[in-house]
């Protein structure tokens, strides 16, 4: 929850000709991380909460990306790309640990 709510923050600084696309898609896939979580852990059985993080892993994926292509373009520091690749990245670890504890 915190990681969406700081690249929503950060996507905001974008340029104006990128809201309708990086910036769009960055949002998009920072919150559909916990949407998935969320919907997968509510009333459902083991492999379709499984399914549901495998979900949330490939939109954390697509933020690395978008990470990336937000620091190629110029839009964001190394220092902020920094810090936020780590935080996706142990994100990312604790994930899929988590998946794999799921039976």
């Amino acid at each position: 929850m915190d990681l969406g709510e700081e690249l929503n923050h950060l996507s905001n600084k974008f340029p104006k000709t990128e809201i309708y696309n990086l910036s769009s898609q960055t949002r998009r896939a920072v919150d559909s991380i916990a949407l998935n979580i969320s919907e997968g852990s509510i009333g459902q059985t083991n492999p379709e909460f499984k399914r549901f993080m495998g979900y949330s892993i490939r939109s954390l994926a697509e933020v690395v990306t978008c990470l990336h292509k937000a620091k190629r373009r110029g839009y964001i520091s190394g220092q902020e790309f920094d810090k936020y690749y780590q935080d996706s990245f142990d994100l990312m670890n604790m994930m899929v640990a988590f998946k794999k504890k799921i039976n």
